[in-house]
């Protein structure tokens, strides 16, 4: 397939207006194909040559002006529309497009629970080619009105009002003026729950076989969406731009969240069918609030070309993140952002496959690299710098700026130029020396204190490794001489790095010195070595959710770098995390501990101890919860209990008696945790997974049951789930993910050896074969990554030699091996 370079957008978009689409696709034609014809008006600038894209089973009809085209012209994803005459002309195409099962295009699920089929898009980049024809270029705005036959029964949704027409037929209200991406469309039988807020109709959408669930939670949902909307509107000078705001939670969906305007799609996984933390629902809230902001960024002013993906993915992470923190219940957002994200950002910076915030326009030549850059720089980086940005430049200025964006663009295109300028009419300081240091650069700077006494004071110089200027908070702490363990904040100041000169504070110098304590700027932070030792002994003593998560931070950091051994890590865990009572940081410190830790750091014959480490640490925190007060850390600490277990008894016990003693009852997704468990023992079989199945035959667990069956120690069981990973081709993207998370476990090591070079092997043609979606997931899921030796790194290193590799993979696969470098470096440290 033809990918579309940023000179071939940039020559269209100068040739070609583009006024209005009228779509039309037909669902009712069969289970493998639907029906879709496309008329497009559009004015040529001047004469010339020009294509449009077009990816179809069977392309049957094609016209200009009422003239035919040759169908048989079509090469690959491009129809070449020769000879065009200055004016306006009418692009008309009829087709037969497939249905995908991978995520992309038009999805197609049929519901195991009850057989209800649902449909609905992802025409994120190139997918739009999937279901009609199109000029695919973000800068290539126009109206869109949709109609849509569906089976009787069905419900259709679309980015505007949609009105039935007749048995089976929908009509979609005219968008505005919308790139191609933006096109939405969700079909099926939905259980829909409907309000208004502000004078607009607000809904929610799931498969049937989820409306218990989504009823149970609608309100929560409902409040969250109306506290962020109306909290926009206080931000934001311009109004929401569009008729409605429906949120549908999709199927075997591959990201968080997509923000079509006014149908937001997102993963079902967010309709709870099981018990979760309210870190979960934190994150859960989180996803609504940051897909809204994209409504004004994004949608309302889109990128021009892709190479400005983060002026989307950045602002939206931020503003969500700041906005659930002002606007609703969910006040400590910055910590699980700290935790979780910014530890995302920071592993992707230190990667060869590292780019800038905004990278060179000349880096993203074409759609198939864009693809490559949304991770954790696009995100967790981007919006870590607009954090620090506001710090600098102060919320008034900031504000002031986006408004400025917005009235100048809205409906339209921006780059990162125009966005810069916009910020810039808005304050006094160099924004534009600000971006290119921060924005045009890769990299993480290190930050490291040295700390002084003399006399009666005491000073603070701040060695830098990098030159990115930040604006940072230092948190000044004593011990409390009347609470053995805890902490008090002396003071906290705001400095500069790099300084002209060391800080002098008076008194004497604090028991912990903590840079960039409240976490708004983005560096890796050292601790000197006094301040390092009251860690050790009051990480937990600290006052403040931040500033612990900046020393959690601090110390993962120096793990991965090679400078604190990992059972100091796990043992600071197990000193710690018993006291712990942000959720976030249980949760994120047990993550690492258990997957990276003692997963990868740690040498396989240490993986043992650290297991049955971590087993006391989790029975610790289910001792101390007990009284029922804290059901959150109760539950994060019986799944890490569960994934932690190195002898089968205890949780076999929990799965016979259906639940915890003193709770939790074992819903299903706890029941298909300690199953998955008890399979990579060799403590449970097939027979009973497939009981398992019986009792709960949902999507998820189907998922579950070939988790399981991937995980079982059995030569039979392994053959046929590399079968049908990497040659049966009929694997969803979800079934393909939880087949290959099962796959590999450590303490299967000799069993599937063999597999090592055979997936390097396997992987290359299955990603050439399935596309970008099954790529990324087996470069993702389906990779050997508990191998860590030398002879797995130059099979990596081999493979990553060739020249037919899809980029998608390649990416996956180059980030993965200089995991496994890094791994095999702190083993030797």
């Amino acid at each position: 397939m033809s990918v579309l370079t940023r000179d071939e957008a940039q020559t269209r978009a100068r040739l070609l207006d583009v006024q209005r689409y009228e779509i039309e696709l037909d669902l009712t034609t069969g289970e493998e194909t639907f029906d879709s014809q496309t008329v497009i008006h559009f004015t040529a600038r001047a004469a010339g040559d020009t294509f449009v894209e077009v990816k179809p089973a069977t392309l049957r009809s094609v016209s200009l002006d009422g003239q035919p085209l040759d169908p048989a012209a079509l090469v690959e994803n491009r129809l070449a529309l020769t000879g065009l005459a200055e004016g306006p002309h009418e692009l008309r195409v009829e087709a037969e497009m497939t249905y995908s099962h991978t995520g992309e295009g038009l999805h197609r699920f049929t519901d195991p629970v009850d057989g209800e089929t649902y449909t609905y898009t992802q025409l994120f980049m190139e997918d739009v080619q999937r279901v009609f024809a199109a000029f695919d270029q973000p800068d290539l705005k126009a109206a869109f009105d949709l109609t849509v036959t569906a089976p009787e029964g069905w419900t259709v949704l679309a980015n505007g009002i949609t009105e039935r027409q007749g048995v089976g037929r929908w009509k979609a209200a005219t968008t505005p003026l919308l790139s191609t991406y933006f096109v939405a469309l969700a079909a099926g039988p939905w259980h829909s729950i409907t309000t208004e807020h502000a004078g607009l109709p607000f809904g929610l959408h799931c498969r049937r076989s989820l409306a218990p669930y989504l009823d149970a939670d609608a309100e929560e949902l409902f409040e969250i969406t109306r506290q962020c909307f109306d909290r926009y509107h206080e931000k934001f000078d311009e109004p929401y731009p569009f008729d409605s705001y429906d949120q549908a939670f999709v199927p075997e969906f591959n990201a968080g969240a997509m923000e079509n305007p006014g149908l937001v799609t997102f993963r079902d996984e967010f309709v709870y069918r099981s018990a979760v933390t309210d870190t979960e629902r934190q994150t859960r809230a989180m996803v609504v609030a940051h897909e809204m902001a994209h409504m004004w960024f994004g949608d309302l002013v889109t990128l021009r070309w892709w190479d400005d993906i983060w002026l989307n993915e950045s602002f939206a992470e931020y503003m969500g993140y700041q906005t659930l923190t002002e606007a609703t219940r969910f006040t400590d957002t910055w910590v699980d952002f700290g935790i979780v994200r910014k530890a995302w950002g920071y592993d992707a910076d230190q990667r060869p496959s590292t780019h800038p915030v905004a990278p060179d326009p000349d880096a993203v030549p074409d759609t198939a690299s864009a693809m490559l850059n949304f991770d954790g720089i696009s995100y967790a980086k981007g919006a870590s710098a607009l954090r620090q940005l506001v710090t600098w430049l102060g919320e008034k200025d900031f504000l002031a700026g986006i408004n400025t964006h917005f009235k100048r663009h809205k409906f339209g295109n921006a780059t990162l130029a125009d966005f810069i300028d916009n910020l810039a009419s808005a304050t006094d300081r160099d924004v534009h020396a600000w971006a290119q240091k921060w924005l045009r650069t890769t990299g993480v700077d290190t930050l490291t204190p040295v700390v002084g006494e003399n006399g009666g004071s005491w000073t603070l110089a701040v060695e830098q490794d990098g030159d990115r200027p930040h604006r940072i908070a230092v948190g000044a702490y004593d011990t409390d001489p009347a609470r053995p363990g805890q902490l008090v904040l002396r003071e906290c100041f705001e400095t500069d790095v790099p300084a002209t000169e060391p800080v002098t504070r008076a008194g004497a110098r604090p028991a912990l010195v903590l840079l960039n304590d409240g976490d708004f700027s983005y560096a890796k932070v050292r601790l000197d070595a006094e301040s390092w030792e009251t860690a050790l002994r009051s990480l937990s003593g600290l006052p403040d959710p931040l500033a612990r998560a900046v020393v959690w931070n601090s110390a993962r950091d120096m793990v991965r770098d090679g400078q604190l051994p990992p059972a100091a890590y796990l043992e600071a865990a197990r000193a710690h995390l018993p006291y712990e009572s942000d959720l976030a940081i249980v949760q994120g410190v047990l993550t690492f501990a258990t997957a990276q830790v003692a997963g990868r750091y740690l040498a396989a014959g240490a993986r043992p101890a650290a297991l049955a480490l971590l087993t006391e640490l989790t029975r610790d925190l289910i001792r101390r919860t007990e009284d029922g007060d804290n059901p959150g850390l109760r539950l994060t600490a019986v799944r890490h209990f569960v994934d932690c277990a190195a002898q089968p008894h205890t949780i076999q016990e929990w799965l016979a008696d259906g639940g915890v003693p003193g709770g939790p009852e074992l819903d299903p997704e706890l029941r298909w945790r300690v199953l998955y468990r008890l399979a990579v023992l060799g403590a449970t079989t097939e027979a009973e997974i497939a009981a398992e199945l019986a009792r709960d035959p949902s999507a998820t667990g189907e998922e579950g049951a070939a988790r399981c069956r991937a995980a079982l120690p059995d030569t039979a069981a392994k053959a046929a789930a590399w079968a049908a990973m990497f040659e049966g081709d009929t694997l969803s993207n979800y079934l393909f993910t939880a087949t290959a998370q099962g796959f590999w476990q450590p303490e299967q090591a000799d069993l599937v050896r063999e597999y090592v070079a055979r997936y390097y092997v396997d992987a290359v043609p299955l990603a050439a074969r399935r596309g970008p979606a099954i790529a990324e997931a087996a470069g993702r899921y389906a990779f050997p990554d508990f191998a860590v030796d030398a002879e797995a790194v130059a099979l990596g290193e081999a493979c990553l030699s060739r020249d037919d590799l899809l980029p998608a993979l390649r990416r996956k696969l180059t980030d993965q091996v200089d995991d496994l470098r890094r791994a095999l470096a702190v083993r030797d440290a």
